[in-house]
C-alpha cells in the first residue's frame, strides 16, 4: 500500500511510530492492504492470523462461539479502533478462536501479521504496545463475562441500552431485539420481555423505528 496514504493514520495511532527505523516504517506500510468488508462478511476465522486490524469505518463485532453453537459478543470496534487478538501471530499467547464479523458495511487497513510480528521483533516497544493493546481489551472481555454471570437482566440491559446511547449520541437505538440478544449473550424472548417490562414503566418506547429512551435518569438508575 501507498506510504502517503496509510503512514497519516499510523502515526495518529502508533505511538512508536517515530521510534522504529524508516526502513522499518517502509516495512509495514508496504504490508499494509485497505481492505471493505461487506455487512455480514467474515473478517476473522478462529486463530488465523488475519493481521492487525484499523477500522477506518463501519462496525465489526469480536465474539467466541461455544461447541454447541451458541455465540457471545466480546466487544464491537468502530472508527479509530484497533484489533490485535486477529494477529495470532504476533500475540502468540492468544490460544483461543476468535471471530470477527462486519456488522456493517466496513473499510479497514489491514497489517499483515507475519510481517508487524517481524519488525515488532526487532522493535521492544511495539511488542510492549501490542501487549498493552490486548490487555485493554482483555477488560473488556472481562467485563462482558461479569455482567454475564454476576448481573441480573434488568442491570444489564440498562448498561447495554445507556452505552449504546452514548456511543452513537442518540436517544433512538436503532437495533433490532435479535441484535441486542446476540450483543448481550442473551435470548431474543428474554431481551422483548425486559424491554416490555421497562416500557411499561415509561423508561422506554418501542416501535419499528428502535428502542427510544423516555427517562434517562431511570434508566441510569437500572444500571446500578
Amino acid at each position: 500500500m501507498e506510504r502517503e496514504i496509510v503512514e497519516p493514520v499510523y502515526k495518529e495511532i502508533f505511538p512508536f511510530w517515530e521510534e522504529i527505523t524508516e526502513g522499518d516504517r517502509d516495512y509495514i506500510c508496504r504490508h499494509s492492504m485497505s481492505v471493505t468488508y461487506e455487512k455480514g462478511a467474515g473478517v476473522h476465522d478462529g486463530n488465523e492470523c488475519s493481521g492487525v486490524i484499523f477500522v477506518c469505518s463501519g462496525s465489526l463485532r469480536l465474539s467466541m462461539i461455544s461447541d454447541d453453537g451458541k455465540d457471545i459478543t466480546l466487544y464491537r470496534l468502530h472508527k479509530g479502533d484497533m484489533c490485535m487478538l486477529s494477529a495470532s501471530c504476533v500475540l502468540k499467547s492468544i490460544t483461543f478462536d476468535v471471530f470477527i464479523n462486519a456488522e456493517e458495511d466496513s473499510q479497514c487497513y489491514v497489517i499483515s501479521g507475519p510481517a508487524y510480528a517481524a519488525v515488532s521483533e526487532r522493535n521492544p516497544s511495539i511488542k510492549i504496545f501490542s501487549l498493552e493493546a490486548a490487555v485493554s481489551r482483555f477488560s473488556d472481555v472481562m467485563w462482558v463475562m461479569q455482567q454475564i454471570l454476576f448481573m441480573s437482566m434488568d442491570k444489564r440491559l440498562a448498561i447495554f441500552l445507556t452505552d449504546e446511547s452514548a456511543r452513537t449520541g442518540s436517544d433512538t437505538i436503532t437495533l433490532t431485539h435479535e441484535q441486542i440478544a446476540r450483543y448481550m449473550g442473551s435470548a431474543r424472548e428474554v431481551v422483548s420481555r425486559m424491554l416490555k417490562y421497562f416500557a411499561n414503566e415509561g423508561i422506554v418506547e418501542v416501535s419499528r423505528k428502535g428502542i427510544h429512551i423516555l427517562d434517562k435518569k431511570r434508566l441510569r438508575k437500572q444500571c446500578l
